[in-house]
């Protein structure tokens, strides 16, 4: 997997899945695939422009905000579909909520970009720009930052993605 971050401003990651197009939309908008990788929160998607994302916390969230004192609420991320074009590219306002800080920022707008690599068949290219202007507590987050405490980030998402695609199971399996 390919990493460009700018924690300041916009953030690209790349990565080369042996999947097709359909199976990665799928494992990014559909709940029960999306809650299998990376964070394990699920994600529900109203796919079309205007329509609504959020995403909930999983038990393992509660559990370990309890265990240290502090509460996580329901609704973790939240945002706005802007362009949904199945399989190819995905548009949408993004809003982490589980950080007071975070939750403080504004809005980011987050793009999937998925497409067949034409020199390799079978394999399929996919690009998430996260634009953070203006949100620099996200910026660290989804950075993976060790100082905003939020684990591995995109890469880490994306990279449990691909796990999970090409092998039936994640890198906590």
């Amino acid at each position: 997997m390919t990493t460009e971050t700018s924690t300041a401003t916009t953030q690209v990651y790349r990565v080369w899945i042996k999947t097709t197009p359909e199976r990665i939309w799928q494992a990014i908008t559909d709940p029960e695939w999306n809650a299998r990788y990376g964070y394990a929160a699920p994600s529900f998607f109203e796919l079309k422009p205007g329509g609504s994302f959020h995403s909930t916390a999983n038990q393992g969230m509660k559990d370990f905000a309890a265990a240290n004192g502090f509460e996580v609420p329901d609704t973790i991320a939240d945002g706005e579909v802007l362009e949904a074009d199945p399989p190819r590219r995905l548009v949408q306002t993004w809003r982490m909520l589980m950080d007071p800080t975070a939750a403080a920022e504004p809005f980011t707008t987050l793009t999937y970009e998925i497409e067949e690599v034409k020199t390799q068949p079978g394999v399929c290219k996919l690009t998430v720009t996260h634009q953070l202007a203006g949100a620099p507590a996200t910026a660290a987050m989804t950075a993976g930052s060790d100082e905003a405490g939020a684990g591995g980030g995109w890469a880490w998402i994306l990279s449990d993605l691909k796990t999970l695609l090409e092998t039936g199971k994640t890198f906590t399996e």
